[in-house]
């Protein structure tokens, strides 16, 4: 196998994405699209507008651009056409699995129903399968709103039960540890769904939250976590489970200009399950195959270790034991064709 990483070898190179929030894939284009579509005032008419705005620093600011976005996003249609304008993207990317974060509290708080938020996403997912993507939601509680809220939330998404694949936790980290929301892991994973949860990256108390997460609330995956290499013997215990961390390179160079890149390396050398990810990628510009390809760059990654990066990505999705070997075999096929 040729050692050179190649911006065509990351795109066409078969891939899961499993940390992907749908309202962060909103482009310029598409905000002043649904605005104008509303007749929502956004205060912005042009797309350098709209960039102008996307000026933030860390988490907090972050959120401050983030959420107010959401404003345009008032009909089934509206989420429908979010979804289907990044899943035409993922097919670009050679993305055959995915499995999408969205925030009905993000949109119930504003009157938006959660059957309008959940139907319009849901039926982009099923028209992925013509893009040849197999598409999952993943339902995500916003850990700076209430236990009561996501309690709520959890009542009304089992309505639900067969529109979504596992529930995670995202948001504002800063005093909002994962054990206030253990109850409502609890209630999931009895009914069935995968567990997540989001462990920011440098927080405060970051080694703490992930303790928490992987030994009392026995989550799945991380997602981000890569704070976890402070602690050897919970990289061990991640490794020995095989439990996922989703790392997302271009939004990490936000908040940590080296983009977290040696953490992820000496994760992937642990034998722990480290995937790339794309996080926001309409804020964090880039999609998944340029997060591939910026952190293969940044440290002269090899192709073998870009090649493991997508199986571990595959291996810690939440499909069956024959669609990861399908996945895998597919992933062998590409790149001794590309190798040629």
């Amino acid at each position: 196998m040729s050692s050179i990483v190649t911006p065509e070898f990351t795109r066409g190179l078969p891939k899961a994405e499993l940390h992907l929030h749908i309202k962060g894939t909103l482009e310029p284009e598409l905000k002043l699209k649904l605005a104008k579509r509303n007749n929502v005032d956004i205060g912005q008419e042009t797309i350098e507008d709209v960039q102008k705005t996307y000026d933030y620093h860390d988490l907090a600011s972050f959120l401050a651009v983030y959420y107010p976005a959401m404003n345009v996003l008032q009909t089934e249609e509206d989420f429908y056409d979010l979804a289907w304008a990044y899943l035409t993207k993922a097919a670009a990317n050679n993305v055959r699995h995915v499995e999408i974060f969205f925030d009905p509290q993000a949109h119930t708080s504003r009157g938006i129903p959660f059957e309008t938020v959940i139907n319009g996403l849901y039926r982009a997912t099923v028209d992925a399968r013509a893009l040849n993507v197999d598409a999952h939601l993943i339902m995500c509680f916003l850990r700076d709103f209430s236990k009561e809220s996501a309690r709520l939330t959890l009542q009304e998404g089992l309505k639900y039960r067969d529109k979504i694949i596992g529930v995670g936790l995202d948001s504002d980290e800063h005093n909002n540890p994962p054990l206030k929301f253990a109850r409502q892991f609890e209630d999931a994973a009895a009914a069935g769904l995968h567990l997540t949860t989001h462990c920011d990256i440098d927080q405060k108390d970051s080694i703490e939250h992930i303790r928490q997460a992987l030994e009392i609330m026995e989550v799945e995956r991380l997602d981000h976590g890569t704070n976890i290499v402070e602690d050897p013997d919970l990289v061990e215990l991640v490794a020995k489970r095989q439990i996922g961390l989703t790392s997302c390179p271009l939004s990490n160079g936000f908040v940590s200009p080296e983009m977290k890149g040696e953490e992820i390396i000496s994760l992937l050398k642990a034998g722990a399950k480290i995937s790339i990810n794309s996080d926001d990628p309409a804020y964090f510009k880039g999609y998944i195959s340029d997060n591939y390809y910026a952190l293969a760059q940044k440290y002269q990654l090899s192709q073998e270790q870009i090649v493991q990066l997508a199986k571990n990505s595959f291996e810690s999705s939440w499909i069956s034991q024959k669609q990861k070997e399908l996945y895998l075999a597919e992933i062998d096929s590409y790149v001794a064709k590309f190798s040629k």
